[in-house]
């Protein structure tokens, strides 16, 4: 058949690139815009093969063979096909099982079946050349293509460059045209807006009773990790010492100059995720969600079937899973399909906690972009905070909007 077919290793192109453009093969070091890329793969293929396309197989790994955000957004892209292999992690570095496997696989059924003339490869694993040399002998000419090597050199097997019919550079001008550098230090998420009631909470000192006791059981704590008990008292750990970041249970005993600091009960522990604030700890009964929360709807109440199937179809096609941008889109949805634009206020005020329903939802929803890719199943702290400040970013700019005056 006179059609050309792409065989991408992912690994391999997306690695070179940021090699090309970050100084390392990190493809967290590097964005890419794939419908861009997929797009400039097709258009170069058919001018270089002089025929149309039939298909491009995307080659990648993922942990457990589970399709990460960029591998559901290209699995729907017109004529694109996603193959996974599994991505495992050894001695801190991660690495491709079965991709090669499988483009040496595809490769020679392709030209077996005389799927099509030219085959474009864009790899540098030399344990395609079997298949390389068996799809030569089934009469397909075969284009290999190569990234630009940062240091000049060649950066794919020396015996897949001998064999390969066509050879190609795509070099730095082209693959900026679909990859951009990170800066380094830059954080998934802008910095959320100061708010002058938690600066205040965050600038108060520890409560006196709190330093004085840190401050008494710290030698003996220094020696055997337990403070001195009291008469009658059994013998119990030092609480920690305090930190440089307070934590939630730390600002929990904060207080604002002039604001009462309310009586918690010992045995409770903060959750500050939710809107329950101090909680006991299991076995010690657990308190009510409080009226004014819960009135608040989840955006499932609030969905109706139509609208979750647009959901889903909006997921995989344009929400690229950044974890700033999977809260924005969550809260996007849960404000527009609200009965009563007064949620809105009332959830502006519970700033920084969200309501412990929604927040666990929004939770949920993050998972699908594989932000739970983790082997104890928790999404990562630094996560956790960009999905909440999207979250709260987009309620900050509806909220604002609203009291806006008419005319600005």
């Amino acid at each position: 058949m006179d059609r050309c077919v792409v065989l991408v290793d992912a690994g391999y192109l997306l690695g070179a690139a940021a090699s090309l453009l970050a100084g390392e093969p990190a493809r967290s070091r590097i964005t890419v815009d794939h419908t861009a890329l997929i797009q400039g793969l097709r258009e170069l293929a058919e001018t270089d093969t002089e025929r149309p396309l039939l298909r491009i197989y995307w080659f990648d790994g993922a942990p457990d063979r589970v399709p990460q955000p960029e591998h559901r957004r290209l699995r729907v892209m017109p004529r694109v096909t996603v193959r996974l292999g599994a991505l495992t992690r050894s001695d801190g570095r991660w690495a491709q099982k079965g991709v090669d496997a499988a483009m040496h696989a595809e490769l020679t059924e392709l030209a077996r079946n005389r799927a099509c003339s030219d085959v474009v490869l864009v790899t540098g694993d030399g344990d395609l050349l079997p298949g390389l040399m068996s799809a030569k002998e089934h009469g397909v000419a075969v284009h290999l293509w190569a990234v630009q090597a940062a240091d000049g050199d060649y950066n794919q097997s020396e015996d897949l460059v001998a064999e390969a019919d066509e050879r190609r550079v795509l070099d730095r001008a082209w693959i900026t045209t679909a990859v951009r550098a990170r800066e380094l230090g830059a954080v998934c998420a802008p910095p959320p807006v100061p708010r002058p009631e938690i600066a205040a909470i965050l600038s108060a000192p520890l409560p006196e009773s709190a330093l004085a006791a840190a401050q008494a059981s710290a030698p003996e704590t220094a020696r055997n990790g337990t403070r001195p008990a009291a008469d009658g008292e059994e013998t119990a750990p030092a609480p920690a010492a305090a930190k440089g970041v307070p934590t939630p249970k730390d600002l929990a005993s904060l207080r604002a100059p002039g604001a009462h600091a309310p009586q918690h009960p010992a045995t409770a522990t903060l959750r500050w995720s939710s809107d329950k604030g101090w909680v006991e700890r299991p076995g010690a009964g657990a308190l009510g969600e409080p009226p004014e929360t819960a009135s608040l709807p989840t955006l499932a109440q609030l969905t109706s079937a139509e609208q979750r199937w647009a959901d889903r179809e909006e997921d995989i096609t344009t929400v690229g899973g950044d974890p700033f941008e999977v809260g924005q889109v969550f809260a996007r949805r849960w404000m527009e399909r609200l009965p009563e634009t007064g949620h809105v206020q009332k959830l502006s005020t519970m700033y920084p906690r969200i309501p412990h329903r929604i927040d666990g939802e929004l939770l949920r929803y993050a998972a699908r972009f594989g932000l739970l890719a983790h082997k104890d199943d928790q999404i990562d702290e630094h996560d956790r905070y960009a999905i909440r400040a999207g979250f709260w970013r987009e309620i900050d700019v509806r909220a604002a909007a609203e009291h806006a005056p008419a005319g600005e």
